[in-house]
């Protein structure tokens, strides 16, 4: 707990699925649309962080794809609005950067739009060699990736 009294859990009981979904369905940029099923989906498949404050409601979420050995996927990092510029996603990226079974992997990735300062403060920089990455996309989200550009 840190001096605001917010604190990291990855106690997945404690997570507001509700809240999750509400936020990465409506008002986020990378999820939009997503199912509760999804989000439960994603939750049950994945290293989950949850942020709360002092009385133990959740503001902010971030999860992990990993095989614990080698890589790390970063995803659906959030700070609920009235909670942002208070260091919540900072204390995210501290307790998923510095999770102990996290601390031997080679390689760790993330996608952003907008917070690459945040990123970049936990030594995340722009891929070294894209030529050597490569992705494959769902047809529909192709689409709607293309029309937001």
């Amino acid at each position: 707990m840190n001096s605001s009294g917010y604190y990291v859990s990855t106690d997945k009981k404690k997570l507001d699925l509700d809240m999750i979904q509400d936020y990465l369905s409506n008002r986020s940029y990378w999820a939009k649309g997503r199912s509760l099923e999804q989000v439960r989906k994603t939750i049950e498949h994945s290293l989950c962080f949850g942020i709360y404050n002092e009385s133990g409601k959740q503001f902010g979420f971030a999860r992990v794809v990993t095989d614990y050995a080698v890589f790390a996927w970063i995803l659906d990092l959030f700070v609920l609005e009235d909670f942002q510029g208070k260091g919540g996603g900072k204390m995210l990226m501290e307790a998923i950067t510095d999770h102990p079974a996290l601390q031997e992997l080679h390689r760790w990735g993330l996608g952003t739009k907008d917070a690459h300062g945040l990123y970049k403060q936990y030594g995340f920089e722009k891929l070294l060699r894209p030529d050597v990455l490569m992705e494959k996309v769902n047809r529909r989200d192709k689409h709607e990736l293309k029309a937001q550009e």
